[in-house]
This record gives C-alpha cells, sequence and structure tokens, in this order.
C-alpha cells in the first residue's frame, strides 16, 4: 500500500490530504485567523472551581474559558483522585496543556500532565515511565526500543524526571535515529521551563508546530512514496525541518509548481464536497447516511437498488462488508469522533454478523486516531468510540443552515399559511385595522392565492376586513409578517 501526502497551502489557509493508493483517506484544514491549539502548553489562570463536577475553568486567553478536570491535574488514578479543592483555587497559576479544541460551545480540555511529541516518541516531562504504542504488537522489538530509550537516556547522563512513550513509528527505527529524537525534545523542554517561571497568567508558552510540518512529523511512515507541496516557500520550510528532525524523508519531497491545482490531481476537492453530504454512495448501489448531532454520529446501512443474485441474506452480507470498508474510511475523512453508533442491516448468520465487525476493526487499524469498538447492542448496533481532538471537516467548513436553524427540515407552505391565519385571528380580535397585509416568501404567497384562497375569502368575512398580500424575496419559506394597515 502506497501513500502520498499532498499540501495546499494559500495565504488564508493550509490543507493537506493524506492519499493512500489513490483514494483520498483523510484531509485535514488550518485556517490561519483560526489555528487549531491542541498541543499547546499556556501558563493560565484558574477563574472558577466546580466542586460537583470535580474540575474547574482556566483562563488560557481564549474566547471561552478552557474546562480542565481532577484527574488531569492529579497524578492519582481511579478512585483516589484528589478532590479539585484539594488541588486549586480561584486566582492560581497553572501550567496546562491543551488537549481537545473548542468544539460547538465548549470550551478547550486541558490537562497538566504535559506531553511533548516528535516523530518517534512523545516526551513526558512530568511521567517517569516508558510506554510502548500498542499498535507495535512484536514482543521482541517492544523489548528493543525500551533498550534503545535506556541506553539513550544513559548515553546522555538524562537524570531528571521524565518519561517516554514511543509512537508507531518507532517500529523498526535505528538508535541514532531515536537519540536524534530525545535530544530534540529535551532541547524544547529546556526553553519551555526557562518560560514558565517569567510568563504571565494567561499566556502561550508553547505552540504545536503549524499544520504542514504537524502532518509529516505525525503522518510519515515507511509506506510514504510521494510529499508534493504547492508553495515553494513552505516546501523550503519542510526542508529545513525534515533535515533536522526527520532525515531520510526529504528525498519523498517534491516541489509541485504544476498549472493544475494540486488537489484536483486526485479529485480531492470532488472528495471534500461529497464528505459534506448525508448519502453516501456505495458501488454495490447500497448507501450509507450519515449524521452528526451534539451527543453522537449514527451510520445508517440501507441496501437500496442492490438485490444480489442468490439470495437476500447474501445481499445483506455483502452490502454490509463494503459498508464498513467505507464507514472506516468516513470517519478519516470527516474525521467525526465521540461516540458512534453504526446500524447495519440485520443479518441472521453469526458469523457474518462476526465477519462484519472484524472488516470494520481491520479497516479502523489504519485510523491516527484511536478508535474502541465496544460491541454490538440488544438491537444489533455497533457502538464505538474515536477520539475527537478537532472540529470535524463538517464543524470547519460548514455553519448552522439559517432557514433551519440546523434541523435539516422547515415548515412546508401549508404549515407556515395556516400560521399566519391564526396570526390575523389573533391581531384582530387585538387591535381595530381597515386590512391586513401579509409579507411572505414567493412559495407561501402563491399557495396563500390559490389552494388556500378559499379559506381566505372565509377569513375576510369572519374579521370583516380585506387581506394582501406582498411577495419579500429576501424571506425564507418560514418568514412572514403581518402588517396593520
Amino acid at each position: 500500500m502506497s501513500e502520498e501526502i499532498l499540501i495546499n497551502i494559500t495565504p488564508m489557509e493550509t490543507r493537506v490530504a493524506l492519499v493512500e493508493n489513490g483514494v483520498l483517506q483523510e484531509v485535514h484544514i488550518e485556517r490561519t485567523l483560526r489555528r487549531g491549539i491542541v498541543g499547546n502548553i499556556y501558563k493560565g489562570k484558574v477563574v472558577r472551581v466546580l466542586p460537583g463536577m470535580q474540575a474547574a475553568f482556566v483562563d488560557i486567553g481564549l474566547e471561552r474559558a478552557a474546562f480542565i478536570h481532577a484527574s488531569e491535574i492529579s497524578d492519582r488514578e481511579g478512585a483516589a483522585v484528589e478532590t479539585i479543592s484539594a488541588l486549586v483555587h480561584e486566582g492560581k497559576a497553572l501550567v496546562v496543556q491543551v488537549t481537545k479544541d473548542p468544539i460547538g460551545t465548549k470550551g478547550a480540555r486541558l490537562t497538566t500532565h504535559l506531553s511533548i511529541p516528535s516523530r518517534y516518541l512523545v516526551y513526558m516531562p512530568r511521567t517517569p515511565h516508558v510506554g510502548i504504542s500498542l499498535k507495535i504488537e512484536d514482543e521482541v522489538e517492544r523489548d528493543r526500543l525500551k533498550q534503545v530509550v535506556a541506553g539513550c537516556v544513559e548515553q546522555e547522563g538524562i537524570d531528571e524526571a521524565g518519561g517516554f512513550i514511543l509512537r508507531t513509528a518507532a517500529e523498526g527505527a535505528r538508535a541514532e535515529d531515536i537519540l536524534v529524537d530525545i535530544l530534540y525534545v529535551r532541547r524544547l523542554w529546556l526553553q519551555i521551563t526557562q518560560q514558565m517561571g517569567a510568563a504571565p497568567a494567561p499566556s502561550v508558552i508553547y505552540e504545536d508546530l503549524p499544520l504542514a510540518l504537524r502532518t509529516l512529523r505525525d503522518l510519515a511512515n515507511p509506506r510514504l512514496e510521494k510529499v508534493r507541496i504547492d508553495s515553494r516557500e513552505t516546501f523550503q520550510k519542510v526542508e529545513q525541518f525534515v533535515q533536522e528532525l526527520m532525515p531520510g524523508v526529504e528525498e519523498l519531497l517534491e516541489h509541485y509548481p504544476g498549472e493544475r491545482p494540486i488537489f484536483d490531481l486526485y479529485s480531492v476537492e470532488d472528495e471534500i464536497q461529497k464528505a459534506m453530504e448525508r448519502k453516501v454512495m456505495l458501488k454495490s448501489g447500497g448507501h450509507l447516511v450519515i449524521d452528526q448531532t451534539e451527543a453522537m454520529t449514527t451510520i445508517d446501512v440501507n441496501t437500496g437498488a442492490f438485490v444480489g443474485h442468490r439470495n437476500l441474506e447474501e445481499t445483506i452480507f455483502k452490502t454490509n462488508l463494503e459498508a464498513a470498508t467505507s464507514i472506516a474510511r468516513q470517519l478519516r475523512l470527516r474525521n467525526l469522533g465521540g461516540i458512534i453508533i453504526i446500524d447495519f442491516i440485520d443479518m441472521e448468520d453469526e458469523e457474518h454478523q462476526r465477519q462484519v465487525q472484524r472488516t470494520l476493526e481491520k479497516q479502523l487499524e489504519r485510523d491516527h486516531s484511536k478508535t474502541n469498538i465496544i460491541g454490538i447492542t440488544e438491537l444489533g448496533l455497533i457502538q464505538m468510540t474515536r477520539k475527537r481532538t478537532r472540529e470535524s471537516l463538517e464543524q470547519v467548513l460548514c455553519e448552522p443552515c439559517p432557514c433551519c436553524q440546523g434541523r435539516g427540515i422547515q415548515k412546508t407552505p401549508e404549515t407556515i399559511c395556516y400560521e399566519i391565519f391564526r396570526e390575523i385571528l389573533r391581531e384582530a380580535r387585538a387591535y381595530q385595522a381597515g386590512a391586513y397585509m401579509v409579507l411572505g416568501s414567493q412559495s407561501v404567497i402563491d399557495r396563500l392565492l390559490d389552494e388556500e384562497s378559499g379559506n381566505v375569502a372565509d377569513l375576510e368575512l369572519f374579521i370583516e376586513r380585506p387581506i394582501k398580500f406582498q411577495v419579500e424575496t429576501m424571506y425564507t419559506q418560514e418568514q412572514y409578517d403581518v402588517v396593520l394597515m
């Protein structure tokens, strides 16, 4: 399996596309005026302690105060976590790191368990522990990596408390490359500690890398064949970054000067448009319906036009298998996180159920975000979680519709007509007027003058006043006004 990274730079935003075997898998977008803050370290000030929630709000200089739970401050675990009141008080300065961007109406999520990522490892200056990514399953390799880290720490005489987590990219890495990473994160930590004391609260102490560099640090792996960048300036920055921290990757870099936009190479723009839609068509003729809500994301699988060749069970099984592969890709492409409920088409055969779940699990192994399939509910729904740290693609690119306020539906012209009749009756009882003027959208006024004309005539007789109509082209279907004349 081959991978390519396409990086599109404009003054307003940076966009990164991860393409596997010619198919778009992930899109990351960072606006210049609204950069993500996950990974940033701040010196903040506690503004409110919430004993009932075992949490506190911290001012880190953003529009909304950020949120931290007692377990993210205390070094104890489980039920032994110290109470929030014992850990912090209003006005206390706190050095914190952002673990989740502000999403919707919620402020950023914080932790005091700081970590600094590099290509092969994550340095945790306050946690004396060496861990290995669970995706590295070979026990011999896991032992080798632990010994490599221990050797590097001893060689450099690093005696301060602190620990490391070896990332998936460290599998097969040379000892000297891991040492380069250790020295890099140690230098960074030294700069951060020097700023901690002098910095006022609230202020930013350390900012994570911009999207183009962060993507290379986090997504580079042995399968990566090419990194194409359409900006000469960014290409030079990436080249310098790679020479310092990621030797071996620089030969994969390529400046793309082509006339044709870089995202048109693999129809990335079309795929981004499709990722905004509720419905995802499957090759078999079936489809997915994806709905993002405040609490969770639901995915419904339908057979659609696919009728199969032999029997219904085979049709359902094939559609579900294809859907499992498509769902794993859509979760990455749309960057959906939190609770996810999948309603596959009901299958009688238990072996079919297991195969569909196994297919989903296998496809999710390639996901860079942590996923966890919890199992099948009594209603036959698969429930899973996917770690959410940044806004989904829809949240970055879209806003709720001003016509329906995000409901996705609107009242029919018939419903609006009946609301107008009730409003006219209310007005007639409350005020004396010579006539009434109804201002409304084209579709509503058309209905009032056509299908509802009999009801309008009856109403005029009842209130003994004439009713006039005027189309307002700027009104949405649900907007109307009743004016006294």
